[in-house]
Formats: structure tokens, C-alpha cells, sequence
């Protein structure tokens, strides 16, 4: 059975409102020296990697698509920014964090480092 993973929580922003979001809906910001993508699809934000794991396209750069899903500026290949599955049929894995609303704020969680995170 696999370790649940553990997180430490760094506030991003105030609200929803605060990050600097393109016409895209889609930002960067950097958060423990990590460059994010960040995104707002019906006013819920996500978190992914901000480069696309098959070309190293800039995610901020591309759009969503309908349903919400992230679609990479280089060759189109889309994700889905809750589970980071690729949707578009090429077998590539987008790296997520989670997010959440807090009272005083948004929150994003980073994994915490562990004995075998020294062995990748």
C-alpha cells in the first residue's frame, strides 16, 4: 500500500482575485524556488507543472479548453488539471499540486521531502 503523501501548505494569495491572470485564464507564479502553473476554470484555480512533460512547452502559454482541461501551446496535447492525465491519448502524466480555499486565502501544497525522494 502506498504512503499517503504529505504536504506543506505555502499561501499563494488572498482570493481568486489577486493572481495576475492572463486572457488565458492561465498565470506563473514561483513558490520555494518551483515555477506553477496556475489556472481558473469556473472559479475553482488549479496547479500543474508549468512546463508540459513532452516538448517543455510553457503551459501559461497555451489555453482551456471547455471542459477545463489545460492544452499545451506546442502540440496541443491536453490534461486534466485535477488528476494530471493526459486526455488527448499520448500517455504523458502532468505533475499537480493540490490546492485549497482557505478562509485567509489560497493555499498550495508541495510534497514534503522523504528518505527515497533523495534516490530520483
Amino acid at each position: 500500500m502506498p504512503a499517503e503523501k504529505k504536504y506543506t501548505w505555502h499561501k499563494i494569495a488572498e482570493s481568486v482575485d489577486d493572481f495576475l491572470w492572463e486572457e488565458n485564464k492561465l498565470c506563473e507564479i514561483v513558490v520555494k524556488g518551483k515555477t506553477i502553473c496556475v489556472a481558473k476554470h469556473n472559479e475553482e484555480v488549479f496547479a500543474c507543472a508549468h512546463k508540459c512533460p513532452h516538448a517543455g512547452g510553457h503551459l501559461a502559454d497555451g489555453f482551456l479548453d471547455a471542459t477545463g482541461n489545460i492544452v499545451c501551446p506546442l502540440h496541443r496535447y491536453k490534461f486534466n488539471l485535477s488528476n494530471g492525465r493526459n486526455v488527448s491519448g499520448e500517455g504523458y502524466y502532468l505533475k499537480t499540486y493540490p490546492i485549497e480555499k482557505r478562509e485567509d486565502g489560497i493555499y498550495i501544497g508541495l510534497e514534503e521531502n522523504s528518505f527515497f525522494s533523495f534516490f530520483k
